[in-house]
Order: structure tokens, then sequence, then C-alpha cells
């Protein structure tokens, strides 16, 4: 069970440090690591907002489903009336933390460790949390054949999506709980956290270079269906079994320029949200359908199959629990003591809320005046 109080022994030494560059830095050149999306979905009807567009950044993920299913639908498109949705995809939340402070993207879905450390880097001036996406959606999984029980997780080589991201975090966490040492820098220690891109994860298990992985979906049923074992649901650790797993960002230039769009953008997630939590058989295949469109290919009947039961689609940002996970980041030696003061701004989602007769959510006392 995650703490949740605050972390009152602090490491502050060089190594704590030096990792918010490393988690923050610029890690790309031009397009910081995106994709342009081809655009096959509706293009802007009727009345425009504030904006002639809006950008919009996500990741090829199911845990990313509210962005997948929004777009592919035309949900946003649909909210945002004449103004133009445009979006661009990424693999890992550093790296669309530095597309949103570049200005090339306004509003994003990410994890909560990139945007608790973009908040941080840049003093409290880049971003606030505008809304939740999705809960859960994580997995230990592991080689079967070296690792059967927890204990066996010792010594063994564990990829994690990059360093400093949630899932590295959330391991490097867990791996303290069990009373093992690890550098958080190196990854060396009593566990080897092998940063590897999800993409790649499922090779590297195949030719053994890892034995198993704390990964988001789809990967962590890719690498089932290589023949891993669920070794651990991270959703087991929380209370209730939820925490925040995908969060949505907007840039305060943005927010304070174009509000209306901003609630379009949230209208839009809700009702994406609603219409996933009611039909999530279609909402799979939509999903599935994005994903090809991102990557060329849908992900196997088996592999989605297996990894959509483990997501909750959800309004409400876990605020609480993102609290919980930038004192994690604290202990594992990756963050030094953060002043989140500011980090959401949930104004505008609890409007739209009401207007649609739900009820509203808790910034966990972490909101913007």
């Amino acid at each position: 069970m995650p703490a949740t109080s605050r972390t009152t022994a602090l490491r502050r030494g060089l190594a704590a440090v030096a990792a918010l560059p490393l988690l923050i830095g610029a890690l790309a050149s031009c397009g910081y690591g995106s994709q342009a999306v081809k655009d096959t979905r509706p293009q802007a009807k009727g009345a425009q907002l504030s904006a002639d567009e809006v950008r919009i950044g996500y990741f090829p993920n199911l845990t990313h489903a509210t962005a997948l299913v929004g777009d592919q639908e035309g949900i946003f498109q649909k909210e945002l009336g004449g103004t133009q949705l445009k979006v661009s995809s990424f693999n890992a939340g550093p790296t669309e933390i530095e597309a949103l402070n570049a200005n090339s993207i306004d509003i994003g879905f990410i994890g909560p460790s990139p945007a608790i450390n973009g908040f941080v880097k840049s003093k409290g001036e880049n971003l606030r949390i505008i809304g939740g996406s999705a809960s859960g959606g994580v997995q230990l999984v592991v080689n079967p054949d070296k690792i059967k029980t927890v204990a066996d997780v010792k010594g063994k080589k564990i990829a994690t999506p990059q360093l400093g991201n949630t899932q590295d975090v959330a391991f490097l966490n867990w791996v303290a709980e069990q009373g093992w040492k690890v550098d958080p820098q190196s990854g060396k220690g009593d566990v080897s956290v092998v940063r590897t891109d999800n993409k790649v994860a499922p090779n590297a298990y195949k030719s053994g270079s890892i034995d198993g992985a704390w990964v988001p979906e789809p990967t962590a049923s890719k690498l089932v269906a290589e023949g891993a074992k669920v070794l651990l649901d991270e959703s087991s650790l929380w209370p209730d079994g939820k925490f925040v797993i995908t969060n949505i960002i907007v840039s305060q230039r943005f927010l304070a320029e174009h509000p209306d769009v901003v609630e379009a953008v949230l209208r839009g997630s809700v009702k994406t949200n609603a219409w996933i939590n009611a039909n999530p058989e279609k909402a799979k295949a939509s999903a599935n359908a994005r994903l090809e469109a991102l990557s060329g290919k849908p992900l196997p009947d088996e592999v989605i199959d297996a990894a959509w039961p483990s997501l909750r689609f959800t309004d409400d940002p876990l605020a609480a629990t993102l609290r919980a996970q930038a004192d994690h980041a604290v202990k594992s030696g990756l963050l030094e003591e953060p002043d989140l003061t500011g980090i959401y701004d949930v104004r505008p989602l609890n409007k739209v809320l009401k207007a649609e007769g739900k009820p509203e959510v808790t910034d966990a006392g972490l909101g913007a005046k």
C-alpha cells in the first residue's frame, strides 16, 4: 500500500538534483519525438471558437484510450465545432512535455510523473492538470521460468519504459518497499532496471535481454502473448484499486487565452469516457482502429482482449494519488520534495461536469487560486 503522507526525510544530494534535467531535458530535436497523425477524422464544421485550431498530443497506448476513441469517433471535433483538431502522437512523457514547452501542442494526455516533473522544472509556470482520463492498466509481467514469486525478482532484469516515467517511479518505489536497493540513475542494484522503449520491450523479452517488465497496456499483454505471466497488477497496491495513469494537461498560456476551447476538449473527454463505459466492445474496436492508423496495424484480438479489462476510464484526476506518486519519486531519489501547489485547475472540468449532471471532482488541495 503506497504511503500518502508527505515525505519528511528528503534526499537532496547531487544525484537527486541532477535527476530533473535528465527527466525533463530536451530528448529529441525537431518534432520532439512526436509523430504527426494522418488526418482521417472529421474536419472542423460549424461555429469557430476563440482559436482556429487546437493541437493535442497523446500516446498510442490503451491507457490513452480516451484520446484514441474521442479522436477516432470524432467526439472531440464535434465539441470543437469550427475549431480544427490537430493531433500528434508521442512515445514518452518527457518528449510530450518538451513539445508543450515549445508551443508545439496545446493540450496533452500524459502520465502523472512527467506532469509533475514538467511542473516542477518550470517552477509551476508551464502547465496545469485539468482532468483525468484513466486509472489502472499497469502490470509487472515476468518470465515464469525465471520468476515464480516476488522474491524471485531480486537479481533479475526488469524493464521500465524510461528513466523517471510513471512506471519507472512506480517500480523503483515497489523495489524499495521490498527492502532492495537500486541506484535510480543507473538502474543497477539488487534488481537491474533496464529502461526500454515499450515498442522494443517484446523483442527484448524474446531475446532474453530482460526477465520481465513493469509496463502499461498494451505492452503488458503483448509480453503475455510472448509467454510472460502477470506477477502483479499495480492496482492491487492502491486504495480502492484506483490510481491515476493518464491525466489531461494544458499549457497555462492556452488555458488563459482560449478557455472556451479547453472546455470543449473537456466536454469531449467527458462524453468519450461515458461512451466508452457504456459501449466497451465498440470502444475497444474504436481504440484499436486508431492504433492501426498510428502504427499501421491493429493489436491482435488476444492482446487487446486481455488488456482492456484492467483499465478504468474516469473524469476524476484522482489528485490524491498523484501526490502519492510524487512522494514515491522523492523516496526513490528521482525528485526533491516538490511544491505542487497550483498543478491542478479543475474549475473548467467541474463546470463541464455540472452541466452534464455529474459530480464534481477535487484537486486534493493542489489547485490553482
